[in-house]
C-alpha cells in the first residue's frame, strides 16, 4: 500500500513547568532564618548536664525521631532527586567504613535486565534503506523517488537477501540498498507482490556481514513489547528504534490496489503502537530476542490517530518470500471472472434482468468470463449470481479472493453454487494457476 498520507512534524519548544527555583534572595532568607533560630537558641537560660543515663535516652530517642521522620518524608517524596546528588560527609563516611567488615560488603553490577540492546544490536545491522530510482523523462538523469526500509534474511552463496515492501520498489528503474554504514549497492528486483505488499531483492553477499534472525509470529500475544527499527523520513535518520507493544493480532485492513475506491483485498496484519512513519516501510517488527516477527507495513496517519501502525506477521510472509525469490512471481488458483457486488445492483435491474426476489441478497453478479478460464469451461455465463463457493458465502469479489487464495490450491475442485434467471443451480470447476498479467 502506497503510503499516500504524511504527518506534519512540528517543532516543539521544550519548557520546564511547575518547578520551583530558589533565588538568590529567597535562599540568603532560608539561611538566615536558621541563623535567626540558632541565636534565639543562644539567648536561652544554660542547659544542665544531663547525666550519663539522661543522655543515652535522649540519644535513642533522637534515633527513633530521625528514623520515622526520615522515613515519612521518603515514602511521601518530598525529598527531591538532588539529594541524591549532595556529596557525603567525609568524616561520617570513614566512622561507617571502619564498622563494616570487608567479608561483609557485596560488589553490586548494576545491569539493566530490561535493556533491549542485546536484541537490538542483533538485528540492527540487517535493517537496510531501500532506493527507488525512477527516471522522470527522456531528457532528466534518474533520481530517487522514494526511500523506504528492507531487512537482510539470508546470505547464500554470491549473494544476500533483503525482503522489503512492494509499494517501496513499485515503478523503480534501479533500486539501491543503502547499508548501515552509508554505503550504497545496486539492487536486484527478484519478484514483487502486490497483494501482500511484498519483495525480494538481491545484491552481493560482500557487502553483507549480518543476517536477521527471523522468528514465528504465531508465538506473539498482545501486550508482548515490540521494536520496530527502519529509516523514517529516509536515511538521514536510518537505523532508527522506537519501542512499543503487539497492541492487535490478525487485525484485517482492507486494501484498494486499483484506486477505485473499492476494496481489492483483505490483508491480516499485526497492530502495533510502536512508532512507524514514512520510510519505515519494509523495515523490521522485532521481539525482546531479536526476531522479526514482522515486516513493517503501513500506519494511520490522520490528525485524529495516533500509535496504529501495521506489520506482516513473518509466518505469512515466509512463504510469499521463498516463491518471490525463487519463482519471481506468486502462484495462486484462478476461476476466470469479473463481477460485481449483487449489493450495488439497483432492485429494478435485480428483478427484471436477474429475476431475483427480495430473499437473495448476497453474492456477485459475473459481469465478464474469461475464455477458456475454468468458469468457462464450467458453464458460467454473464449475469450469473454467485453465492457461495464450496460452502463459503461470498458477498463481494473480496471474498472470492480471499476464500480462493486462502483456502485453495491450483488443481483443487471447487464447487459453485449460482442463481441464473431466479434458479438456483450448481456447478463443479477445476482451478488453475493465474495466469502472468
Amino acid at each position: 500500500m502506497t503510503e499516500n498520507n504524511h504527518q506534519d512534524f512540528n517543532n516543539e519548544n521544550n519548557s520546564l513547568e511547575g518547578e520551583e527555583i530558589n533565588t538568590p534572595q529567597e535562599q540568603n532568607e532560608v539561611e538566615a532564618t536558621s541563623t535567626n533560630t540558632t541565636e534565639e537558641n543562644e539567648k536561652k537560660e544554660p542547659k544542665k548536664n544531663k547525666t550519663g543515663w539522661q543522655m543515652f535516652v535522649s540519644g535513642i530517642a533522637g534515633g527513633l525521631v530521625v528514623a520515622v521522620t526520615g522515613g515519612t518524608l521518603l515514602a511521601t517524596g518530598a525529598f527531591d532527586d538532588t539529594l541524591s546528588e549532595a556529596e557525603p560527609n567525609e568524616e561520617t563516611a570513614e566512622v561507617a567504613s571502619s564498622n563494616i567488615a570487608e567479608s561483609d560488603v557485596t560488589p553490586v553490577i548494576n545491569e539493566d535486565s530490561s535493556s533491549l540492546s542485546p536484541a537490538i544490536n542483533q538485528v540492527s545491522d540487517a535493517v537496510v534503506g531501500v532506493s527507488n530510482i525512477q527516471q522522470t523523462s527522456l531528457w532528466e538523469e534518474s533520481d530517487p523517488a522514494g526511500a523506504g526500509s528492507g531487512v537482510v534474511y539470508k546470505k547464500e552463496g554470491d549473494y544476500a537477501y533483503v525482503v522489503t515492501n512492494n509499494h517501496v520498489v513499485d515503478g523503480a528503474k534501479d533500486l539501491e540498498v543503502v547499508l548501515t554504514d552509508g554505503e550504497s549497492v545496486p539492487a536486484e528486483l527478484l519478484g514483487g507482490d502486490q497483494l501482500t505488499d511484498l519483495a525480494v531483492l538481491r545484491i552481493d553477499a560482500e557487502h553483507v556481514e549480518k543476517v536477521a534472525p527471523l522468528g514465528e509470529s504465531s508465538s506473539i500475544t498482545v501486550g508482548d513489547t515490540a521494536i520496530a527499527i527502519g529509516n523514517p523520513l529516509g536515511n538521514e535518520f536510518a537505523g532508527s528504534v522506537t519501542k512499543g507493544i503487539i497492541s492487535g493480532l490478525e487485525r484485517s485492513v482492507e486494501m484498494d490496489l486499483n484506486r477505485d475506491g473499492q476494496p481489492d483485498w483483505t490483508t491480516e496484519v499485526i497492530q502495533t503502537d510502536a512508532a512507524i512513519n514514512p520510510g519505515n516501510s519494509g523495515g523490521a517488527l522485532i521481539n525482546t530476542s531479536g526476531e522479526v516477527i514482522g515486516i513493517n507495513s503501513m500506519k494511520i496517519a490522520t490528525a485524529t490517530v495516533e500509535g496504529i501502525g501495521f506489520a506482516i506477521p513473518i509466518d505469512d510472509a515466509k512463504p510469499i518470500i521463498d516463491q518471490l525469490e525463487t519463482e519471481g512471481e506468486v502462484t495462486r488458483p484462478f476461476i476466470g471472472i469479473s463481477a460485481v457486488d449483487l449489493s450495488t445492483v439497483p432492485a429494478q435491474n435485480k428483478q427484471q434482468d436477474l429475476e431475483l426476489d427480495d430473499s437473495v441478497e448476497d453474492g456477485v453478479v459475473v459481469a465478464e468470463i474469461q475464455a477458456d478460464s475454468p468458469a468457462d469451461e464450467a458453464g458460467l455465463e454473464r449475469y450469473d449470481v454467485i453465492t457461495k463457493i464450496n460452502d463459503q458465502a461470498i458477498t463481494s469479489m473480496m471474498d472470492v479472493k480471499n476464500y480462493l487464495y486462502k483456502e485453495t490450491n491450483t488443481g483443487d475442485e471447487v464447487r459453485i453454487t449460482f442463481y441464473r434467471n431466479g434458479k438456483l443451480q450448481t456447478t463443479d470447476l477445476t482451478l488453475v494457476e493465474q495466469p502472468v498479467e
